[in-house]
C-alpha cells in the first residue's frame, strides 16, 4: 500500500492534513502524481510547479516542500507539505 501525506502550514501551526492511500499496482510516480491530484482538489488549491529543488529533496528525503515559488497563484500559506509514509 502507497500513503502520501500532504499538510498546509502557516507560521509554524498545521492549518489542513490529508492522508492519500493508493493500493493499485502503478508506478511510484504516477501514485504520487494522482496523490498530489487529490491533495489539491481536497484543499482547493492548483496543482504545484515542480522545481529542481524539489525534485532533489524528493530523492533524497520522500518529502517536500512547495513555496510560493511552486505556485501561479498566490497562496494564503506558508507551504505545502508531502511526505511519502508508506510503501
Amino acid at each position: 500500500m502507497f500513503r502520501l501525506w500532504g499538510k498546509i502550514f502557516k507560521d509554524n501551526h498545521l492549518l489542513q492534513d490529508m492522508v492519500i492511500e493508493n493500493e493499485t499496482n502503478d508506478t511510484r510516480t504516477h501514485m504520487i502524481f494522482h496523490a498530489i491530484e487529490e491533495l489539491v482538489y481536497a484543499f482547493d488549491l492548483q496543482k504545484p510547479i515542480w522545481l529542481d529543488a524539489n525534485i532533489e529533496e524528493f530523492k533524497r528525503l520522500s518529502r517536500t516542500r512547495f513555496y510560493q515559488d511552486n505556485f501561479v497563484e498566490t497562496i494564503s500559506f506558508d507551504y505545502l507539505e508531502i511526505h511519502v509514509i508508506e510503501e
